[in-house]
């Protein structure tokens, strides 16, 4: 069994969202259950596209889709609670870019849940993977760790 990753701080992050937890992202066992996890990745990253104007959800030409996406868990979280979504790039590939994202109690200093996500930039009319655009490497570098 491989060892567990090292707990990642706010420090490791370069951008964040507040995402409010929602009643039915509680499971059984009173806490968020693990899929709603990954949700926020891709919230916080499609959210950071969007804002600063990479993503247009009806018209953009090129897409990132996601092609890898995991998390470690050290601590629950429940609703009502209010999260914290840290985002940095981790690797900028060509075509491609790692994310490293944290999920963190507002104002906590620990992420509660880290994970990576991955997308590799396409033509939406073909799928086919293009370079990533010089505007978007350079904000995504900007976010780099």
């Amino acid at each position: 069994m491989s060892e567990r990753q090292p707990r990642l701080t706010r420090a490791d992050f370069r951008v964040f969202r507040a995402i409010p937890t929602r009643w039915h992202d509680n499971d059984a066992f009173g806490h968020v259950n693990n899929v709603v996890y990954y949700g926020w990745f891709d919230t916080a990253v499609n959210a950071w596209l969007i804002e600063n104007g990479f993503l247009d959800l009806a018209s953009s030409e090129i897409v990132g889709l996601v092609v890898e996406t995991g998390c470690t868990y050290f601590e629950s979280v429940a609703f009502p609670e209010t999260v914290e979504a840290g985002i940095a790039v981790e690797r900028l590939g060509n075509s491609s870019v790692t994310y490293r994202i944290g999920i963190f109690r507002q104002g906590g200093e620990q992420a509660l849940a880290q994970g990576r996500f991955t997308h590799v930039y396409v033509e939406r009319a073909d799928q086919k993977p293009v370079p990533i655009p010089a505007p978007l490497r350079a904000a995504l570098t900007a976010i780099q760790s």
